[in-house]
Parts: structure tokens; C-alpha cells; sequence
């Protein structure tokens, strides 16, 4: 791979970086069709790859969160019982079930479009933002699972769907964020072991791209510093609006790509 591969890689993690640490996302949602599209990382290697990016890029904004107030709160105890071992099986279904790009694609619009929708929904109307009750413990840990399976076949650690699932139901974005972003490291760790386990059993582009995934991964993790510093300097609203907004154009990126 070139020098400006990896350069490219690296100005990329960290700009998506920059963009969504601040909502509690690590930048793998937008560093994924980079890689497919501008970076040529074949499918499903690319998912590993995306993994391998969150595990690199994650410590730089949980230390600025660290340092704001402790992280191993009961949200992210939660978080992390369902989507650690929910981001095994979405691996698995990842080379067995959903290996062609396309189908990938069209899967992730349909999934984030609705998600960011119905965020700036709730964000605009003021009647849909009247307080609500946290979800239950045990709605919150299948919920993670859930999330932890669609991870681990799409590669993004599953913050971006917890975030906009969480924020909609009433939490606080300063909330969600640290927990979210911790739950996508370790289940980024878990994730792209068990790709590097299934590459060993299987045969195709199933490993991740190792130098890539690093390259990324070291510019996310300056990125992720740089925006998890910005998130209390910006107002909650425009918080909810951005990562709405991220989710829905994201989606509707992948739907574009898809059926081109």
C-alpha cells in the first residue's frame, strides 16, 4: 500500500473524527464508504478494517471524556452486556450471510435514514421532546445486543445507532456519548478479534487491511480528542440536530452508492 493511501487514511479518520466525537460516535460511519469507494478496501475486509479503525481511534476522545466524569457508569455497564456478545454473531453473519457490498449498502441506508429522521423530528417538534422515562435496564440491554449484532456486520462498533436511539428517547447527549463511545471500543476489540479468528478458517478478503486499519485508526484517535473537547462547548440541540443529520445523509450516501 502507498504512502498516500496511508496518508489519505489517516487525514480521513481523523477529520471524521473531529465531526462526531462530539455526539458520541467514533467516525466509522463515514470512514466506511471512504474505504469501499476512495480507498478500495474489498468487501467484507472492509468491515475488520473499520473495526480495527474504532480500537486505534477510541482511547483519544474516552480520555477527554475520562477526564470529565468516570466512564464505567450503569449505561455503559449495560451497553456493554448486550453489544459484546451481539458484536460476535454480527461478525459471523458478516462473512456467511452478507458478503456483497451492495446488499451491505442498502442495508445500512435503510437502517440510519429512518434513524436520523426520526431524530430531527423529535429534536424540532418541542411536543416530541417532553421528558420521558429512561428505558428499562433490560430494554437497554437488548436494545445493545441488537445493536452489538448490526455492528458487527456493518463495522461501526454500533454507536452511531445507539446514540440517535438513546438521544431520541429522552437522554441527555452529554450522557449517551462517553457510554457509547465506550461501548464502541470494546466492541470494536471483540469485533475485529473474530474477524482475525474467521479469517484464519475461511478464505477471501476476510482480514482486516492492518496497515490501513492503523493509519485511520491514528488519525481518529488525535480527531477524537480534538472533537470530544468541543462537545460541552456546543448547545445540546445542535448536538441532537448533527447527529440526526450525520445518520440521514450517511444513510442516504450508502442508498445513492448502492443502486448506482
Amino acid at each position: 500500500m502507498s504512502w498516500a493511501t496511508l496518508s489519505g487514511g489517516l487525514a480521513l479518520g481523523l477529520l471524521c473524527a473531529v465531526l462526531t466525537a462530539p455526539v458520541g460516535v467514533s467516525g466509522a460511519v463515514f470512514l466506511l464508504p471512504a474505504q469501499l469507494t476512495l480507498l478500495g478496501v474489498p468487501s467484507p475486509a472492509v468491515t475488520p478494517t473499520n473495526l480495527l479503525y474504532n480500537v486505534v481511534a477510541g482511547p483519544g476522545a474516552l480520555l477527554r471524556y475520562r477526564r470529565a466524569g468516570p466512564l464505567l457508569t450503569p449505561l455503559t455497564r449495560r451497553l456493554l452486556a448486550g453489544t459484546l456478545p451481539g458484536v460476535v454473531v454480527g461478525a459471523v453473519l458478516r462473512v456467511l450471510v452478507v458478503p456483497d457490498a451492495t446488499v451491505f449498502r442498502l442495508l445500512v441506508g435503510a437502517l440510519l435514514i429512518p434513524l436520523g429522521l426520526w431524530l430531527l423530528a423529535r429534536t424540532l417538534d418541542p411536543a416530541r421532546r417532553a421528558p420521558a422515562p429512561d428505558p428499562s435496564p433490560r430494554t437497554v440491554v437488548r436494545l445493545a445486543l441488537a445493536v452489538g449484532v448490526v455492528g458487527g456486520i456493518y463495522g461501526i462498533g454500533g454507536g452511531a445507532i445507539l446514540g440517535p436511539v438513546l438521544v431520541g428517547r429522552g437522554m441527555s447527549v452529554a450522557r449517551v456519548a462517553p457510554a457509547a463511545l465506550a461501548s464502541t471500543f470494546a466492541t470494536s476489540v471483540v469485533g475485529a478479534a473474530t474477524f482475525a479468528l474467521l479469517s484464519l478458517a475461511g478464505s477471501g478478503n476476510i482480514a482486516p487491511d492492518w496497515h490501513l486499519g492503523l493509519a485511520c485508526g491514528l488519525g481518529g484517535l488525535i480527531g477524537g480528542y480534538l472533537g470530544a473537547q468541543l462537545q460541552p462547548r456546543l448547545p445540546e440541540t445542535g448536538l441532537r440536530l448533527l447527529l440526526g443529520s450525520l445518520a440521514a445523509v450517511l444513510g442516504t450516501f450508502y442508498v445513492v452508492q448502492a443502486l448506482r
